[in-house]
């Protein structure tokens, strides 16, 4: 019940209590409009096409230009109905939703950016009738209140629920593929499936104003990675200095991001986190840890989520065309540059190879043909590749050149993840962990297998020549071996990740992602 009401209410109760005591005869005189006259104050009338009037000019001068805002305004501008006040006041929603808005500052973000300190002034003075002032009269109030109230419910429930910032958007406008006075051509680098704040969200936001159920909606927007709380204590630290503040405020964000699969999710599964460049192999309390290396600059691993479905051993390697056509087209009629890294050309229509002599330049500069290396000993892909879909052709796999190994910085490949213990990261995969199918992939990935699938005919020049025993046992080659239980595999970019013990470690931005996250983000800092 309004201030205005209740007044009138005790004015009437205290009229009928004198008549009680009155010891003449007289009736009660009738109460007239007249006597109420004192109680009628002018600067509590509400008038809401005078409120609708001061929210367009709030909107005319708000410059904010986020998703949440562009929804703000678009859901008043559309004359919608107002969310927070009415011409009683307002209620104990406006309360509830500035509980949750109060720990902002903990989350590391402005205050003024959400107009946390005029929000809070407004409601009081709805609640205590202070309505004085050109400024300060109670349509200017109103609407100021209903204005950055929805303002700051809108970005903080799109924020807590989906993040702040949109991955997609910014890392994927951030390396550039190739550009001209036109356009600009990026690098796909994200390409992981997630949740965003849509225009049906917003509409959702408002629904749950009107229908009282606003705080069971905010406390279900809250992140529900586990880790996200443990970093918000960190982040509670007074020795904290800038670059470490903007480092757990960027990861912060990361944990916020509505990702449609997680790894906490899970029992078993492998997180590649690049800036650390290490893969863990985790099954519930175990954790296989092991280097590897990961894109280079000009070639970035991308970002995804996966299931590693399949282990091929001594595979084949298609080398991607941007390798070809920058460095193997040129060595087209060098029989030794070729066959010294057991390269060959193959038709892709036919799958046949091609014979060297008939190799040409435009033949390699074509679709239709793929330079192919042999699989085995020496093999850029090494002895065994894990395989899953994705949308870049990336696998994770073993080397032929394992000294990198030893190196900080490991971006090295064309955006491969190469890994620094193979053999064991087979093994984890393996659900029943059959010894059969172990010492198979432990053999075939040490033994000779330049013999297979050849005839291992003498040269033509030389007939007689004997050719050196075949002592591989074919009965111990494993090919490929198809996981009865697809393993869920993440390509992540953490640049403060926690141990097994819960103690967060800092890694250097080796992509620069955290410089692209701030730089949106720091809108809302303090």
């Amino acid at each position: 019940m309004g201030k205005f009401a209740t007044l009138l209410l005790v004015v009437v109760a205290a009229f009928m209590l004198s008549a009680c005591h009155d010891d003449s005869d007289q009736p009660l005189p009738p109460l007239q409009l007249a006597d109420l006259a004192p109680l009628r104050d002018a600067s509590w009338h509400v008038d809401e096409g005078v409120v609708r009037k001061h929210i367009a000019r709030l909107m005319r001068n708000d410059s904010d230009s986020t998703l949440s805002d562009m929804r703000l305004r678009a859901y008043y501008g559309a004359r919608r109905p107002l969310l927070w006040v009415d011409r009683l006041g307002s209620d104990d929603r406006a309360d509830t939703v500035f509980s949750f808005l109060e720990d902002i500052p903990k989350m590391g973000f402005s205050a003024d950016r959400f107009r946390l300190a005029q929000i809070e002034r407004d409601l009081k003075r709805v609640r205590n009738l202070d309505f004085s002032g050109d400024e300060h009269d109670i349509s200017h109030v109103l609407a100021r209140l209903e204005y950055n109230l929805t303002k700051a419910y809108f970005t903080y429930a799109a924020g807590q629920g989906y993040g702040f910032v949109n991955p997609q958007y910014v890392l994927n406008h951030f390396d550039v593929k190739d550009s001209d006075s036109v356009h600009v051509e990026y690098n796909w680098l994200f390409d992981i499936p997630m949740a965003y704040a849509g225009k049906g969200f917003y509409e959702k936001a408002a629904r749950k104003v009107a229908a009282d159920s606003v705080g069971d909606f905010l406390r279900a927007l809250q992140p529900d990675n586990p880790y996200y709380y443990r970093l918000l204590r960190v982040l509670d630290s007074d020795s904290l200095g800038a670059g470490q503040r903007s480092k757990v405020l960027c990861n912060l964000e990361r944990l916020r991001w509505r990702f449609d699969d997680q790894p906490y999710k899970h029992q078993k599964f492998v997180l590649v986190n690049i800036p650390s460049y290490r893969l863990y192999a985790v099954d519930g309390d175990s954790v296989l840890s092991m280097r590897v290396g990961c894109g280079a600059m000009k070639t970035k691993t991308p970002l995804l989520t996966s299931r590693i479905s399949r282990m091929d051993i001594n595979p084949q390697w298609v080398i991607p065309r941007s390798i070809v056509e920058k460095d193997i087209v040129r060595h087209v009629g060098n029989r030794n540059y070729f066959e010294s890294r057991r390269y060959f050309v193959r038709n892709k229509k036919t799958g046949k190879r091609v014979d060297f002599e008939r190799v040409t330049w435009g033949m390699l500069m074509d679709k239709n043909y793929m330079v192919v290396q042999e699989g085995g000993a020496g093999s850029s892909l090494g002895r065994i590749i894990f395989r899953f879909d994705n949308n870049f052709s990336v696998f994770l796999h073993d080397t032929s050149s394992p000294g990198f190994f030893s190196r900080d910085n490991r971006g090295v490949s064309h955006g491969c993840v190469r890994v620094q213990k193979p053999f064991d990261l087979a093994v984890f995969l393996l659900g029943d962990k059959d010894e059969e199918v172990i010492d198979k992939i432990r053999y075939s990935m040490n033994a000779d297998v330049s013999s297979l699938g050849k005839d291992r005919k003498p040269a033509e020049d030389d007939p007689l020549a004997e050719l050196p025993p075949d002592t591989l046992d074919r009965t111990r080659i494993i090919g490929s071996y198809e996981l009865k239980q697809n393993v869920p595999v993440f390509l992540a970019y953490y640049t403060l990740l926690p141990d097994q013990q819960g103690v967060f470690h800092p890694f250097a931005d080796v992509y620069g992602y955290d410089r692209a996250i701030y730089k949106n983000l720091k809108q809302f800092v303090k």
